[in-house]
């Protein structure tokens, strides 16, 4: 499969390995095995399943060749994916990294990278100065997220690739929004792209994964060190779920974009919102930039309400959204930013990057677009 063209839609579906060598099943069996023998005290191609599983490496194999790697790593979580990437900076280095983050991102890079003795720059990345600015001899790497979560600042890639080339820093991206399906980081010279794969590419919400993939063969043996000596790695039955779920990625998003496209639209124009941040929306400030870099707006989008009282009525009278700090399932998944996905950031911090207490994100799943709007007019009315 590697080896062939194949389009997007194809590669989802057969991934790397579409059946069980042994068998001919027409899926790879979950290998629900800790340890493997050795014949004659011999070690062969497995081990020990810290080191390498069946299961997961048909599922590392397939985001190496979504993202158009040569390397791919599953974990047990996105953090854990995060973590072990930035596994590859030590003791004395610089980090700069984007001051718009997920949540999750934050709590890692400020406050576990410092105890690590690495020191971190929160930065604009959208403006080039800034991040160059920001650079100094220590410094080692770029962690990046376009679009950002939840106000969707779009980076440009293709600036920062030349940043980090000139000063020999390794980038790294968060690319869970848009999956590899709509964004291919590594094709614009990205090093590193990771994802919370509990996220789009598993999809049902049953899974906590993550993934990283790389172009870099250094880089990947790097990667594989660590994560062979760490131990974060993903379950063989939770690859089997996440290699199911990235086989329906193409027809999920898809449909699911078309529904976010509406329905920012509909929120655009309701009295009861304020703002809605969408790379879909015609007046999008970094709408001609994202989509430079990258094929679809999403699935996700982001709204702020008129006044603080009003989230708490929406909240309430809702009733098809999951109320919940993730997104990428095929239910629509809604977040109050300030109290679940960003909890972890400091109110000043929160502030500082625009979000309120009024901000709400909407993961749009595969509900009819006339359901799913009739629920949210009715909270927000």
């Amino acid at each position: 499969m590697a080896d062939k063209p194949y389009r997007p839609a194809t590669l989802l579906v057969h991934q790397g390995r579409d059946r069980d060598p042994a068998t001919g099943a027409s899926t790879v069996p979950i290998y629900q095995a800790s340890t493997y023998h050795h014949a004659g005290g011999a070690s062969a191609q497995y081990d020990y399943a810290r080191s390498g599983n069946p299961s997961r490496e048909q599922v590392e194999e397939a985001i190496a060749l979504l993202e158009g790697g040569v390397r791919g790593f599953a974990y047990a979580s996105g953090m854990a994916a995060i973590g072990s990437a930035l596994s590859l900076l030590k003791s004395g280095d610089h980090l700069v990294a984007s001051a718009a983050l997920y949540g999750g991102s934050w709590r890692f890079i400020t406050g576990v990278l410092p105890q690590q003795g690495i020191t971190v720059s929160l930065v604009d990345t959208t403006d080039t100065r800034a991040v160059e600015t920001a650079i100094t001899p220590q410094t080692r790497a770029l962690f990046l997220e376009t679009p950002s979560n939840p106000l969707f600042q779009v980076t440009d890639l293709r600036a920062m690739v030349a940043i980090a080339r000139q000063k020999n820093l390794i980038t790294l991206l968060d690319n869970t929004f848009m999956t590899p399906l709509m964004q291919r980081p590594l094709d614009l010279g990205i090093d590193i792209s990771i994802h919370s794969a509990t996220k789009f590419l598993g999809g049902h919400s049953d899974i906590l994964a993550g993934l990283v993939a790389t172009a870099d063969t250094g880089l990947g043996k790097r990667l594989k060190y660590f994560q062979n000596a760490f131990g974060a790695v993903l379950s063989p039955f939770d690859s089997f779920l996440l290699s199911r779920g990235i086989k329906t990625l193409k027809v999920r998003l898809e449909a699911a974009q078309a529904t976010a496209q509406q329905l920012a639209e509909r929120l655009a124009s309701h009295p009861a919102v304020a703002r809605v941040w969408f790379p879909g929306l015609a007046d999008f400030p970094g709408r001609a930039l994202h989509f430079s870099q990258a094929s679809g707006a999403g699935a996700v989008l982001s709204f702020e309400l008129q006044e603080d009282a009003q989230v708490a009525r929406l909240l309430n009278a809702v009733e098809l959204p999951i109320i919940a700090p993730s997104l990428g399932g095929v239910e629509t998944i809604l977040t109050h930013c300030w109290s679940m996905s960003h909890a972890a950031i400091p109110i000043e911090d929160k502030l500082r990057q625009g979000i309120s207490k009024k901000l709400l994100r909407i993961s749009v799943g595969l509900e009819d677009i006339e359901d799913l709007w009739e629920d949210l007019e009715r909270g927000l009315s």
